[in-house]
């Protein structure tokens, strides 16, 4: 990045991970090593650790509100985007703060499971996602089991990725890129779909249980890339390249599903 070019703003709305491999810690680790200046909206303080999530508190969402309207008048975010929301009524109050402040470059992870099978977001929160966010998002990030419930797909294999993929798009999405790796095999493929192209990005299986965060530090990643101008197509790939990259360099902390390797070289244009 120039260094005489205004560094760009990226904004997370998501909950904190006392672990520091997931939620916000994970995001503002990405945008630091992506070359982007990361703010932070909180919506629920958990305890949780490699082995699971033992509390989930969530935030008000009239404090929540405000922090959004915080940043968003003073550090105008060039992206954003969401992780772990909890609650619908959460679900709807950032929804509603994206569209007062006309925040752009919208990037949905809908955080549903932690890694470890932990619920991350109420059964009736899933309608809210699907009606308040969806119709926001440039992109949305699930995982197959992700896709699943957004969708009602259950074809569990590439051709059933293209089918939901395709409905989050149809739902008001600009794109959507469903995750493969919950899906069995020696590879994994991960579809993108923004209503006129479709790319599947495949690689090695990492046979690896270092993969708490991965979801966000993925979002994250393409926040970043937006944020810094990159064409989406251009952020998804270089973000999917990375996070297999952590993922395969994962330091191997905790005695569960540890963090990835938020250090792994990014490769900038």
């Amino acid at each position: 990045m120039d260094s005489q070019g205004p560094l760009p703003v990226a904004l997370t709305i998501a909950g904190s991970d006392s672990g520091g491999g997931a939620g916000i810690q994970a995001d503002l680790k990405t945008f630091h090593q992506w070359g982007v200046y990361g703010a932070s909206a909180l919506t629920a303080v958990t305890a949780q650790n490699t082995l699971g999530v033992q509390e989930i508190h969530p935030v008000p969402t009239a404090t929540i509100d405000a922090q959004v309207r915080s940043v968003a008048t003073d550090l105008p975010p060039a992206a954003v985007k969401s992780g772990m929301l909890a609650t619908a009524g959460i679900v709807r109050t950032v929804a509603a703060a994206i569209r007062r402040h006309r925040l752009e470059n919208y990037v949905l992870d809908p955080v549903m499971v932690a890694t470890s099978g932990d619920t991350l977001l109420a059964r009736g929160a899933v309608a809210a996602v699907r009606e308040g966010l969806l119709p926001l998002a440039t992109i949305v990030t699930p995982n197959w089991p992700e896709a699943a419930l957004l969708t009602g797909i259950t074809e569990a294999n590439p051709s059933g990725m293209g089918i939901a993929a395709r409905a989050i798009v149809d739902a008001g999405a600009g794109a959507a890129l469903v995750k493969g790796g919950h899906l069995d095999g020696d590879e994994v493929v991960d579809l993108y779909w923004d209503g006129n192209a479709e790319l599947r990005f495949r690689g090695p299986r990492v046979r690896t249980r270092h993969t708490h965060g991965t979801g966000c530090t993925l979002s994250a990643a393409i926040a970043s890339g937006l944020a810094r101008g990159m064409p989406l197509p251009e952020a998804v790939a270089a973000s999917v390249a990375w996070v297999r990259k952590a993922i395969a360099g994962a330091p191997g902390l905790g005695a569960g599903h540890g963090p990835l390797n938020h250090f792994a070289e990014v490769p900038l244009p």
